[in-house]
């Protein structure tokens, strides 16, 4: 199918953008989730604002005890930057699992967490470590925790006519962490995607950040799941009891389809988290 017929505007600068934004327009970075959808008719703007090109968006930066990158950095900007792969590798991890190369190249992470596939790589480790996202819009600007961005299937908390600029990180470079999935064979979107952030004291858990994915209808992040490792040595009972919490911490989001009922999600779900955990002790 071919998408209605739409205004196209290129912005230099993020006025600019905000100005040119209509009530049914939306911002344009990569369009690798934004097109399809419009030529399926899932999306129908009027107007497309086109903010690939602002610089202010695209930097990555990391001071103050944060990692600041810009709404329209790409996964292939943030999966090959130094500063990402030291304050939360786990991120470099996932943005360098998203789609193929090409679309890693044009793809951005604004535009990927405002899609908020449930599917997606990214929000799993941006819930799990606490990253917020910085929102502007003609009113001002605003700051959402990524547990609280991520709303539902699809949904998340930008109101129309707001534009991602940054995505924060907390630095994590005291952490042990990773991120892994169970990849569909066909797309490569996570079935199930797990990421464990570790703070490591000798042989024992100080804390942990759990965030899942792809299993549950939107990003969820696993306080029980952390709790249950938290002050553990990380031993087959406080593995255990650390997949039972996950059970119950992602059970009100849980979804499932012909291939890939909730039951095996929520059993992967598990499984992954023991394979997250092995990796970030490395």
């Amino acid at each position: 199918m071919w998408p209605q017929q739409f205004d196209y505007q290129r912005a230099d600068s993020i006025a600019g953008a905000l100005a040119a934004i209509g009530a049914d327009g939306k911002f344009l970075a990569g369009g690798h989730s934004l097109l399809p959808a419009m030529k399926l008719r899932l999306s129908t703007p009027d107007q497309l604002v086109d903010i690939s090109r602002i610089d202010a968006l695209r930097g990555i930066a990391n001071g103050n005890g944060s990692l600041s990158i810009g709404g329209a950095a790409t996964h292939a900007d943030i999966a090959a930057s130094a500063a990402v792969g030291a304050a939360c590798p786990a991120l470099a991890q996932a943005c360098g699992m998203v789609g193929d190369q090409a679309v890693r190249n044009f793809g951005t992470l604004g535009g990927n967490i405002a899609h908020a596939d449930p599917a997606s790589d990214p929000p799993s480790v941006l819930v799990a470590v606490g990253a917020s996202v910085t929102i502007a819009s003609a009113d001002g600007e605003r700051t959402v925790g990524a547990e609280d961005f991520f709303v539902d299937l699809f949904e998340t908390a930008l109101d129309d006519g707001e534009l991602i600029t940054s995505i924060n990180v907390p630095d994590l470079s005291d952490h042990q962490m990773a991120y892994v999935k169970l990849p569909h064979p066909a797309s490569r979107y996570a079935i199930v995607g797990v990421c464990v952030a570790l703070m490591m004291d000798g042989d024992t858990c100080g804390h942990a950040h759990v965030g899942v994915g792809g299993a549950t209808v939107k990003a969820v992040k696993c306080a029980g799941a952390e709790a249950a490792l938290a002050g553990s040595s990380l031993d087959d009972a406080a593995l255990s009891a650390a997949v039972a919490a996950l059970s119950d911490d992602i059970g009100e989001w849980l979804t499932g389809d012909v291939a890939y009922p909730e039951a095996y999600r929520s059993a992967m779900a598990g499984v992954f988290l023991k394979r997250a955990i092995s990796a970030a002790k490395g």
